[in-house]
C-alpha cells in the first residue's frame, strides 16, 4: 500500500481551559484513505516543578478520521493555564487490525486558558453548598508584619497599594498573576463576633469600618473556591469600587454577586443604616482592588500566635477535593 504523507502546517485555536481545536494539510489523496488520526499531547515540563515528583504520563489520544478541524477536549488529561506540546500522525487501519501510519508532524507548542464564566459559576454553586449560615461582622481587617506597615508608612504615603495576586487557589483562576488588589479577611468567631486572634499573615493588624471598603458603590464578585487538603474551603471575592479598573476587569471575567442577597458577603439596609453579614463555615478572602490609606483604620497587634501552617500564600489547591473541584481542568 502506498505511503502516507507527512502532516504539515499544524493550527490550533479555540483553546478553552480544557479544550482546543486543532487542524493541518495532507496530501489529497490520502484524505480518502486516512482512517484514523494519532495525536501526541505533552505537557511541558516547568523548570521549576518538583523532581521527586512523578512526570506526567504523556497522552497518545486515537481518533477516526473527521473533516478537519477537529476539536480534542478532556479534563482528565488538559489542565487550564498549562502549556503543552502537540504533534500528529495519521493513519489507514488495514484488514488485519495493524495501522499504515504517516510520519509524525512538527510539534507545536500552545497554552490552554483559564476558567470562563460559566466554570466559574459551577465553582460558585458547589462553594454555596457549605457556605453556612451568615454572621454579623463590622470589620475588615489585615494581617502583616511590623516591618510591613512601617515600609507603608515610610515609603508609600501611608498608603497600602494593591499589589499582583499570587497564584494560590485554583490553577485555572482568571484573577491569579493578573489583578491587583489587596487581600482582606472579614470572619469572626461565631461566639465572640469578633475577628479571630491567630492569623498566619502577622502580629500586626489593621481594621478598617467594612463601609469604607463595602457599599452600594461596590461592586461584588466571585473568583474562587478552593482547598489545601484540609477540611476547610476557602472563597475568593473582589471588592471593586464601581467603574474602577479592577472593576472593568472583574465583569469581563468573574460572575458578579448581588451584594445584598449572596452566600458569602452581604451589605444591606436595616432600619436605615448598612448591615455586613459573611459566611460562617468558609474563610473567605476579600480581594478589594483600590489603594486604602492607614487613615481610615486602626492598627494594632494581636495577643494571638502566628499560625503558619493557614497560611494560604502560593497555596496549591487540592485536585482530588470533591467538595470545591469541577469537572474541567483543574
Amino acid at each position: 500500500m502506498e505511503l502516507l504523507s507527512t502532516p504539515k502546517n499544524i493550527e490550533i485555536n479555540n483553546i478553552t481551559c480544557d479544550s482546543f481545536r486543532i487542524s493541518w494539510a495532507m496530501e489529497k489523496g490520502d484524505l480518502e484513505r486516512v482512517t484514523h488520526y494519532f495525536i501526541d499531547l505533552n505537557k511541558k515540563e516547568n523548570k521549576n516543578s518538583n523532581k521527586f515528583k512523578h512526570r506526567d504520563v504523556p497522552t497518545k489520544l486515537v481518533a477516526k478520521a473527521v473533516p478537519l478541524p477537529m476539536t480534542v477536549r478532556g479534563h482528565w488529561f488538559l489542565s487550564p493555564r498549562t502549556e503543552y506540546s502537540v504533534a500528529v500522525q495519521t493513519a489507514v487501519k488495514q484488514s488485519d487490525g495493524e495501522y499504515l501510519v504517516s510520519g509524525w508532524s512538527e510539534t507545536v507548542e500552545f497554552c490552554t486558558g483559564d476558567y470562563a464564566k460559566e466554570h466559574l459559576a459551577q465553582l460558585q454553586e458547589k462553594a454555596e453548598l457549605i457556605a453556612g449560615r451568615m454572621l454579623r461582622f463590622s470589620v475588615f481587617y489585615r494581617n502583616q508584619h511590623k516591618d510591613y506597615f512601617q515600609h507603608v508608612r515610610m515609603h508609600c504615603g501611608n498608603v497600602m497599594k494593591p499589589s499582583l495576586k499570587d497564584n494560590s487557589g485554583s490553577h485555572g483562576s482568571p484573577t491569579s498573576g493578573m489583578l491587583h488588589g489587596i487581600f482582606f479577611s472579614c470572619n469572626t468567631e461565631f461566639n465572640t463576633g469578633q475577628p479571630p486572634q491567630d492569623s498566619p499573615y502577622g502580629r500586626y493588624r489593621f481594621q478598617i469600618p467594612a463601609q469604607r471598603l463595602f457599599n452600594p458603590n461596590t461592586n461584588l464578585y466571585f473568583a474562587d473556591f478552593y482547598c489545601m487538603y484540609t477540611a476547610y474551603h476557602y472563597v475568593v471575592l473582589v471588592l471593586a469600587p464601581k467603574g474602577s479598573s479592577g472593576d472593568l476587569f472583574c465583569r469581563e471575567r468573574l460572575p458578579q454577586l448581588d451584594i445584598s442577597s449572596n452566600k458569602f458577603l452581604t451589605c444591606c439596609v436595616e432600619d436605615g443604616e448598612l448591615v455586613y453579614r459573611h459566611a460562617q463555615d468558609s474563610i473567605l478572602e476579600v480581594i478589594y482592588t483600590e489603594p486604602v490609606d492607614l487613615s481610615l483604620g486602626v492598627l494594632g497587634e494581636i495577643s494571638g500566635h502566628q499560625l503558619m501552617s493557614l497560611s494560604t500564600a502560593n497555596a496549591k489547591k487540592d485536585p482530588s477535593c470533591k467538595t470545591c473541584n469541577i469537572s474541567v481542568g483543574r
